[in-house]
């Protein structure tokens, strides 16, 4: 059997600086990085260099992805939350497209390693961090203050809420990074299977009939759970982006 986590390994692809002993090199994950931003910025320019009253079906889907994720920040953050718009549509659609290529044979998802998905969230932390105290000063604070919560039970009121909020950047990278890893080990074990029963002969085949199923249902979900962990990071951070322009309860 194909081994599962094989298709996660960074692969150093050339050398950029040494510093010390350490090699910075350009490896598989910067490309496919790269290649994600490239895409989007392709994308995005060739949607809107003819811009016309009655959109092409390009211009139609940078539209639509332009509506469905101001409607999102409106809907959580109000209208004052849309000065972020730039910030989280960067993040919606490089978390989109590079979950969408990943499920592309030989290529290399980049939202399956831990860290590139706690870079994602820690910007989405430290920006709340900073504008909520450069917006609200030390009104930030309320943030941890519920109102109308007894006095004798308010230090562990404050307590559980700074220990969430500090938790943030954990749970938002985690939940990304795990759907992600547990989905392509799934389909990559089913699909062994398929190659495994093949090699048996006819009687093989029919038993591998099962499985193939199985990815090609696996595959359809996971084009679903691609966009769905765009939308709920794109969300959790609209959220997020609202304590620090409304904090408090």
């Amino acid at each position: 059997m194909a081994d599962p986590i094989h298709q996660f390994q960074i692969v150093n692809l050339f050398p950029v600086i040494k510093i010390g002993n350490h090699d910075i090199a350009f490896t598989n994950s910067a490309a496919f990085m790269v290649l994600a931003a490239g895409g989007i910025t392709a994308f995005l320019l060739a949607s809107t260099a003819r811009r016309s009253l009655v959109p092409g079906r390009l211009q139609s889907v940078a539209e639509l992805s332009y509506e469905f994720v101001a409607n999102t920040i409106n809907s959580t953050a109000g209208k004052e939350g849309m000065k972020f718009f730039p910030f989280v549509f960067s993040l919606f659609m490089f978390i989109l497209v590079a979950n969408l290529v990943g499920l592309i044979p030989y290529t290399f998802t980049i939202t399956s390693h831990i860290i590139v998905t706690a870079a994602l969230a820690l910007s989405v932390f430290f920006t709340v961090l900073v504008y909520g105290f450069w917006k609200n000063g030390l009104h930030f604070f309320n943030l941890f203050v519920p109102k109308g919560i007894p006095i004798y039970i308010l230090p562990l009121i404050v307590f559980i809420e700074v220990l969430s909020f500090l938790s943030r950047p954990i749970s938002h990278s985690v939940r990304l990074f795990a759907n992600m890893l547990a989905g392509h080990i799934t389909l990559k074990v089913f699909a062994s299977f398929i190659t495994l029963l093949g090699g048996l002969g006819i009687a093989g085949m029919a038993g591998a009939v099962l499985p193939l199923a199985l990815v090609v249902a696996l595959t359809a979900l996971e084009l679903l759970v691609a966009f769905l962990q765009a939308y709920v990071f794109a969300i959790l951070t609209c959220i997020y982006l609202n304590d620090a322009i409304h904090p408090g309860h």
